[in-house]
C-alpha cells in the first residue's frame, strides 16, 4: 500500500509539472500576441497571462499574509500587478506574473531531479543474498541477513551486506564506494562492503554490518541529508519586501492625504512595483547560464552560480575528474640481461591476452596501440584469481602478476628489482611483475592517465584566488603523485564517501564556501553537501549528475576557471542592476510625490528600467574571460 501511494504521488507530481509548463507556454504565447499587437480576442491577450500566472501569485500572497503574516516578494508583485491593471498597463502585469511563475517552475523541477537521483541510488541496494546454513544454500531478501550469517557471493553479483571473506579469493569493483575504476584483490580475512561488485571468483563471507548499518545504506542516508543545511540564497526582493511594502503604502497614503489626489498615490504604487528589482537577479542569472552552456556547463540549480561566486575552495575527486580513469602502461622494464624492455612488454601482453582483468586488458590494448603489432599467441593459459596469470608463450612459461603470486609460486624478486619497481609505486603506479620459466625477468608499470588540461586548469584557479584540494579514494602514493604534478598542496587519500563529506563540512564550519567536482556514485554525498556540486556529465554516473548543481557536459575541465570567473562577473552585474533599479525607483518616487509623474509616465519609466536591466544582463551572454 505504501509503495502504491508513493507511485500515485509521483504521478500527481508529474501531472502538476506538465500542467504548469502548459500554462506557461500559453501565457508566453499570449504575451507575444500582445506585444506585436495581434489580438484575435475581444480583450488584451495579456489578460491570459495575468489570469493564469498572476492570480495564483495574488492568492499565495493573500494566504501568506492571512495565515502567517509572511511578507515576501509575492506581496510586492501582487501590488504591482493590481496597480498596473488599474492604470491599464496590462502587458507589464502579465510580464511580471509570467517571470515569477517561470522561476517557481524551475525550482520545482530541481527538487524533482534531486529526488530522482536518490531513487537511482536506492536501486543499487542489493535485493537478495545467498545464505549458507548447515551446508545448504538459500536465497533470502538482503534485509533479512543477520550478523554472523555465512553468505556465498558468485562472480558478477553485488555484495549484499558488509562483511569479512572467510573462504576464497577474488577481485572486487569498489567504484561505488571509492570511485576507483580498478578492482581490488581480496582474499580470506579482507573486508568487503555492500553495494560493491564481485568480478571474478566465488567466495564466502561472514556478515558483520547489515540492514541500515551497511555501507550502501549509510551512503543513501548521506545523500538524503547532505543538502539539508545548504543555505539557499534569498532573493533581494524577499529580503527587503517588508520595508519596501511599508514605505510604498506609507508614501502612497500620505501623498493622497496631503495632496488629495488619488492619482498620485496610484503612481507611487506603480513606480514602487519591484519589476526591475525582481528582474535584476534572474535575468543576469539566465544570461550567465546561457554563457555557461556555450562553454559546456549545464546549470541545473538556478542559484548555483550565485553560490559559486562565494567559493574559496574547490575539492576534486581524482579518478575520472583530473584523470581519465583508464590505466595505461607507463613503462616496461627488464631486469634480465637475456631480455630487453620490448621483449618483457611483448611477453606480458601475450600472457594477459585472454585475461578479463582490467589491468590485463590495459596491457594488451596499450601494447597494440603503441607498437602496432599483433599480440603473440599463447597456450596453457591459466588465471589465478586475485593474483595474476600464467601462460606459455613461444615455448616459455610466463608468469605475470602481483608480489603475492610470486611468493606463492616461490619466484624470488631481487632487491634491485623491488627497489626500481618501488620508485614507480611511490609515483602511484600499479606493478605487474613478469617471470620467465620461474625466474623474475622484469615488470610492467601502469598508472591512471592525467587529463592534459588538468595542470593548466589548476594554475588558473589559483590565479582566481581559489584553493584546490584533492579528495580521492585512491591510495596515498597515487594521490601524492597526482597532487605533486598538478601543484595541489592539500590532498587526502583513501577517502570513503563519508570522509569526503566530512572534509567539506569541516571547511564550511570554518566559514569557507566549497565547490566539489566529481564523477562517481561515491561522490554523490559530497556533491550534495558542497555549496556547489559539479559533476562530470560524460563519464559521470547518473547519480552523481543528479546530486550536482552543475554538470560539465563534455568533461572538459579546462573551462572550470571560466565558470568561476563568470560567476563573479554575474554577481557584479547583479549588484549594478540592483543599484541602478533602486536609484531609478527612488528618483521616480520623488517625482511621483511632487506630481511631476502621472501613472502612464510612471509606468513608462518603470518599464524602461526593466528593459535596461535586461539589456545589461544580456551582455553576460557573450562575455569572455580575459586570461
Amino acid at each position: 500500500m505504501k509503495k502504491l501511494m508513493e507511485k500515485l504521488e509521483h504521478l500527481l507530481e508529474l501531472g502538476g509539472t506538465k500542467k504548469d509548463i502548459t500554462l506557461l507556454v500559453i501565457s508566453a504565447a499570449a504575451l507575444i500576441l500582445s506585444i506585436i499587437k495581434v489580438n484575435p480576442l475581444p480583450f488584451d491577450a495579456s489578460w491570459i497571462a495575468i489570469i493564469l500566472c498572476g492570480v495564483p501569485i495574488i492568492l499565495e500572497a493573500v494566504i501568506g499574509l492571512v495565515t502567517e503574516f509572511d511578507i515576501k516578494a509575492d506581496v510586492l508583485v501582487s501590488l504591482a500587478l493590481i496597480a498596473s491593471v488599474l492604470i491599464g498597463e496590462d502587458f507589464a502585469a502579465g510580464e511580471v506574473a509570467f517571470i515569477m511563475q517561470l522561476g517557481g517552475l524551475l525550482e520545482e523541477l530541481t527538487v524533482a531531479k534531486a529526488r530522482a537521483g536518490i531513487e537511482k541510488l536506492v536501486k543499487l541496494t542489493p535485493q537478495t543474498a545467498r545464505v549458507i546454513n548447515k551446508g545448504t544454500e538459500n536465497i533470502i531478501p538482503a534485509e533479512q541477513v543477520a550478523i554472523g550469517d555465512i553468505l556465498r557471493v558468485l562472480p558478477g553479483e553485488t555484495i549484499p551486506v558488509d562483511g569479512i571473506i572467510t573462504k576464497g579469493q577474488t577481485s572486487i569493483n569498489q567504484a561505488v564506494m571509492t570511485g576507483e575504476s580498478l578492482p581490488v584483490d581480496k582474499a580470506a580475512g579482507d573486508e568487503v562492503s555492500s553495494g560493491t561488485v564481485n568480478q571474478f571468483g566465488a567466495f564466502e563471507m561472514k556478515a558483520v554490518r547489515v540492514g541500515d548499518d551497511s555501507a550502501i545504506q549509510r551512503m543513501i542516508r548521506l545523500v538524503q541529508s547532505a543538502d539539508a543545511g545548504k543555505a539557499k540564497i534569498v532573493g533581494v526582493a524577499d529580503r527587503w519586501a517588508t520595508w519596501i511594502l511599508v514605505i510604498a503604502l506609507t508614501a502612497a497614503v500620505l501623498t493622497w492625504l496631503i495632496s488629495g489626489q488619488i492619482i498620485r498615490a496610484v503612481t507611487i504604487l506603480v513606480v514602487f512595483c519591484p519589476c526591475a528589482l525582481v528582474l535584476a537577479t534572474p535575468t543576469a542569472i539566465m544570461a550567465a547560464i546561457g554563457n555557461a552552456t556555450k562553454h559546456g556547463f549545464l546549470v541545473r540549480e538556478g542559484d548555483a552560480l550565485e553560490r559559486l561566486a562565494l567559493v574559496s575552495r574547490i575539492t576534486f575527486d581524482k579518478t575520472g575528474t583530473l584523470t581519465y580513469g583508464m590505466p595505461e602502461v607507463r613503462a616496461a622494464v627488464s631486469c634480465d640481461a637475456g631480455f630487453d624492455n620490448d621483449m618483457i612488454y611483448e611477453m606480458c601482453a601475450a600472457a594477459e591476452k585472454m585475461s578479463e582483468h582490467p589491468l590485463g586488458k590495459a596491457v594488451v590494448n596499450c601494447y597494440k596501440k603503441t607498437t602496432g603489432k599483433a599480440v603473440p599467441e599463447v597456450t596453457d593459459f591459466n588465471m589465478i584469481l586475485g593474483r595474476g596469470v600464467m601462460a606459455e608463450v613461444d615455448g616459455n612459461q610466463i608468469t605475470a602478476g602481483n608480489s603475492r603470486m610470486f611468493e606463492e609460486n616461490s619466484i624470488k624478486l631481487s632487491e634491485k628489482l623491488q627497489k626500481e619497481a618501488g620508485a614507480y609505486i611511490n609515483e602511484g603506479c600499479t606493478i605487474i611483475y613478469v617471470a620467465v620459466n620461474g625466474s623474475a625477468a622484469g615488470y610492467i608499470a601502469l598508472s591512471d592517465t592525467m587529463r592534459e588540461e588538468s595542470e593548466g586548469m589548476i594554475k588558473e584557479l589559483k590565479t582566481l584566488g581559489v584553493k584546490p584540494v584533492l579528495l580521492t579514494g585512491d591510495h596515498a602514493n597515487a594521490a601524492a603523485s597526482i597532487a605533486r604534478k598538478l601543484g595541489i598542496d592539500e590532498f587526502y587519500a583513501d577517502c570513503l564517501p563519508e570522509d569526503k563529506l566530512n572534509r567539506i563540512e569541516a571547511y564550511q564550519n570554518n566559514n569557507e564556501a566549497v565547490c566539489m567536482i566529481g564523477d562517481g556514485v561515491n561522490d554523490a554525498p559530497a556533491l550534495k553537501k558542497a555549496n556547489v556540486g559539479i559533476a562530470m556529465g560524460g563519464v559521470g554516473s547518473d547519480i552523481a549528475v543528479d546530486a550536482a548543481d552543475i554538470a560539465l557536459v563534455d568533461d572538459d575541465v579546462k573551462e572550470l576557471p571560466h565558470l568561476i570567473a563568470l560567476a563573479g562577473k554575474m554577481m557584479f552585474t547583479i549588484k549594478c542592476n540592483l543599484t541602478f533599479s533602486m536609484t531609478l525607483n527612488f528618483v521616480a518616487i520623488i517625482l511621483a510625490i511632487t506630481g511631476i509623474l502621472n501613472p502612464v509616465i510612471g509606468a513608462l519609466v518603470h518599464n524602461a528600467g526593466s528593459v535596461l536591466v535586461i539589456i545589461n544582463s544580456a551582455l553576460l551572454l557573450n562575455w569572455k574571460r580575459k586570461n
